[in-house]
């Protein structure tokens, strides 16, 4: 993330790109537990080197847009799911073994939750966001910094579908759309993971005028007719 992030921001300042919008990650909020998670919250304390890496990326997009007046937005993706999405996500991985009749690995017993976000509503997002170029703002004042814009023009906006559900009913929500029961291996929480996540969209809706709205039931029957589809299955 940090190499690939320099190498983008730096092309985008020889380049003059007149806005670079960016996938940042609700990871930042780490050891966070203040629900729902705002932009105006702390996010200096990652308890993931992924987190650590993206919070990095935010900085180094400010330090552009002080140094080179290059307008940036970051965006933090709560928990992106839908077709066409990575092998390796839970999603795609408890679709293939639900249907194969094999066990799924559920971590803190799925009694953690998760801002589930349908990719759609990720790339509606994303494409409002850069098309209204990141200006500075006005009233920022630096004895009471928001840690979301700056007197650059750089801004920070969540990008969640502002509605926690449980692992276990996700999964629920899988096993209605495959048509069959998920065979259930219950294990403890992950070393580096959060029980909790809740975006605050607010920010991002007051600004573009967009609000995710697609339910984990919708977005996971269609992650599921995709992956159907595509795998004749």
């Amino acid at each position: 993330n940090i190499i690939g992030f320099t190498n983008i921001i730096e092309a985008c300042r020889y380049a003059k790109t007149p806005h670079l919008t960016y996938a940042s990650t609700s990871s930042v909020y780490g050891a966070n537990t203040t629900m729902p998670f705002s932009e105006q919250h702390g996010v200096d304390h990652p308890i993931q080197f992924y987190a650590a890496t993206k919070r990095a990326n935010e900085l180094m997009a400010h330090s552009y847009s002080h140094l080179f007046q290059l307008p940036t937005t970051g965006l933090r993706f709560f928990t992106v799911y839908g077709p066409w999405g990575r092998p390796d996500m839970a999603l795609f991985k408890f679709t293939k073994n639900i249907i194969a009749g094999q066990s799924i690995p559920v971590f803190n017993h799925g009694n953690h939750t998760r801002d589930f976000t349908f990719i759609e509503d990720i790339a509606e997002g994303v494409i409002r966001s850069s098309d209204q170029i990141a200006k500075a703002n006005p009233n920022w004042d630096s004895n009471h910094p928001d840690p979301a814009t700056s007197n650059a023009p750089f801004r920070i906006f969540n990008i969640g579908n502002n509605n926690p559900v449980k692992l276990i009913e996700y999964i629920q929500a899988i096993e209605k759309a495959v048509g069959q029961e998920a065979i259930l291996e219950l294990l403890p929480l992950q070393a580096g993971d959060v029980p909790d996540t809740y975006a605050d969209s607010s920010a991002l809706e007051k600004s573009v005028g967009y609000k995710p709205s697609v339910s984990v039931e919708a977005g996971v029957k269609q992650f599921v007719d995709w992956y159907r589809d595509f795998y004749q299955v």
